[in-house]
Formats: structure tokens, sequence, C-alpha cells
């Protein structure tokens, strides 16, 4: 069983996998690394212009852990799960601390190093060092769950443990360095462009003729859907104080939402702005307008964020404190700062467009 279908996937792949990616035809552990934590939760075209400019920045161990959080968070923006960009960082650090900068070949040393779990530790073992281990991420779930016909919620203890089991059973047996990053690349390959969540490729398949959910036409029920429950809907106002060309921004706490990045000041919807700042970051300012909310989603709450844009009406504080700064849209845009920032400060640049035109 496991011969036939690692040989099937290693000739799929071979001819029909994807061989152009910046992170591949290397056996760098470092860049694999990169590549592998910037993929977690992330489609590739999103993930290749963020990788070559991190590598271009970072291209070692030792560039990385040297560098400060803050230019890490800078390259990182706009990627999101900045916890990945924090937990390299860390691990860089480690890395250079511990191992002079070099990686473990053991992938249960790798697991212990900040963001890098199972399936992770296993895709740079195999792919740098040869190493016969399984990824299973949310692709390899897939394609097992529908080959199998295994039921049950994937992200169940249970279930999970099944599939960890099954893709273990499956690893090619005794293979060289080639093959073992042929076979790993080509589950990942599968999953990204046949097995896809929705309409799968099947026609296309080169596990076709045994895949259970093929035979029964249960490609749109397996895997089984994570149960369903709303998400609860959060708000906050953010205040975009303005003075002339520039705006102020708040480094927000190092946990938490948007940790480490800089942001608008923050608070609930029913709070008196004017007060706020105030009290707050000893801001005199009048309110000009409120704009239009802007939605942004995490993963297990919806974000509604009502911005006020805020004129200052004392001159600004010199901001010595290392949390707080004034800026230019342009200055802040090279910031580390999250997507939802990114917008406001778009729409901001367009309302200061809109004044120079009146004004002129």
């Amino acid at each position: 069983m496991s011969q036939a279908f690692a040989g099937r996937l290693i000739r799929w792949q071979l001819e029909h996998g994807r061989h152009g990616l910046p992170w591949q035809g290397t056996s760098d552990p470092y860049a694999i690394w990169v590549s592998e934590v910037m993929l977690q939760q992330t489609q590739v075209l999103t993930v290749i212009p963020y990788y070559q400019q991190f590598m271009r920045a970072f291209p070692d161990v030792s560039s990385l852990a040297q560098a400060p959080l803050e230019r890490v968070l800078a390259l990182w923006s706009g990627l999101g799960y900045y916890s990945r960009a924090r937990h390299l960082h860390r691990s860089a650090q480690l890395l250079l601390e511990d191992y002079g900068g070099e990686f473990p070949h053991d992938r249960t040393v790798l697991q212990r190093l900040p963001g890098i779990g199972r399936s992770t530790a296993a895709a740079i073992a195999a792919f740098a060092f040869g190493e016969c281990c399984t990824i299973l991420d949310g692709n390899v779930k897939r394609i097992l769950a529908r080959y199998f016909g295994i039921r049950g919620y994937p992200g169940e203890r249970a279930i999970e443990a099944q599939l960890w089991q099954t893709a273990e059973r499956l690893l090619p047996q005794g293979p060289d360095s080639k093959t073992m990053a042929s076979y790993t690349q080509a589950l990942m390959d599968l999953g990204a462009l046949v097995c896809t969540r929705a309409r799968p490729r099947c026609q296309l398949c080169p596990l076709q003729s045994d895949c259970v959910a093929y035979r029964h036409d249960q490609t749109a029920v397996l895997p089984t859907p994570k149960p369903r429950k709303s998400l609860p809907v959060k708000a906050a106002a953010h205040l975009i104080v303005i003075d002339h060309n520039r705006i102020f921004l708040e480094k927000r706490p190092p946990s938490g939402i948007w940790g480490g990045l800089w942001c608008f000041p923050e608070l609930a919807v029913d709070q008196d702005s004017i007060d706020y700042c105030a009290r707050n970051i000893n801001l005199r300012v009048s309110k000009v307008t409120e704009l239009p909310c802007l939605n942004h989603g995490f993963t297990h709450f919806k974000l509604c964020i009502y911005p006020q844009l805020l004129r200052l009406v004392m001159p600004g504080p010199s901001c010595a404190a290392p949390d707080r700064t004034w800026v230019t849209i342009e200055e802040a845009r090279e910031l580390a700062i999250p997507v939802p920032v990114k917008k406001l400060l778009s729409i901001t640049e367009t309302v200061f467009q809109s004044c120079n035109h009146v004004s002129q």
C-alpha cells in the first residue's frame, strides 16, 4: 500500500507538480523554515513577495536573530498571524545561542523551538535532511480523509491521531533524500492543485482509482467540516489624530491582538474620544468626522472598527516615549502595522488630499 501510494504521488509530482517556487530547489533548512512558517494559514501567491523580501533582508539565521523585532514585524506587516514573526525571531535567537546558528537534524529537537509544530518540523527535516517523516497540514488531512473515507472533523484529537497514524503508514520505505523531498512536495501540491477544498479536480488525481470519496461521490462532504458556531462580534473605536500632514500612532503591548504593532489609539465605542485623548495620551483634539465602519475578521471573532478623525488643537508632544510617535502616512507604511491600519491610512490619505484640494 505505502509503496504504491507514494510511487504514484512522486511520479505525478515530477510531471505535474510545482517546481518554480522561490523556496524550492534548496536544502537550506533556514530558507525552508521561513517558507513553511509563512505558508501556515496563507496562500502561496500571497507568500511569494513577502518571502523574497524577507530573505533579502535576513538571508540567514544570524541576520534574523540580530535584527530588531520591529524590523521583522515591519517586513511581516500585512501577512497576518503576527505571532509567527515573533516566533521566527525568537527561534533564530535560540538557534544562534544554543546551536551556533545551525539547525538540529532531529525533528523532535526542532519541535522545541517556538512556532515549530510537528508538521512544520517534519517538513524541514524531510526537505533539508531527507529524513523519513510525514507532514500533516490541512492539505494532507484533506487528501487522507477523502482517500480513506475517514469521517469526523480532522481537528478533533482522536481523528487527528488517526490521520497521523495513517500518514506515517504511507511513508515510502527506505527513501533517499531526493525521494523524500519529492514525496513531501507531492502531498503539498496535490492538496493545493488537485484535491482542493472546493471543486476538487478528481479527473487529474493520480489516486483517483482508489479514493473512497471519489468512488462514493463524497468529495463535497469529506473531510467533515468543523462544527459551525457563530463568531462573536466585537466593536472598538480607532482614533485617527492628525496634525497637519502627520498622524499619531501607538505601539501595542507585545502580547495579544496585533502585539508589538503600531496602531491608532483604541477605545470603547461609547467612550468620549476627546476626553480619552486628554486623559490618556495628553492631546487636546477636536472631532472632525466619523468614518464608515471597517470590518475585520480574526479566527475567533469579528471586529467592527469605528474610525474617528480628530484634529490636534494644541502643538503635539515631543513623543519621547518609545511606544508613541507622530509620522507621515508614508512613514507609517514603513512601520509594522496590521492590515486594518493600512486600510485606514489609505482613507486618511484621501481625506488629506481632499483638504489640500479645497485649500487650493
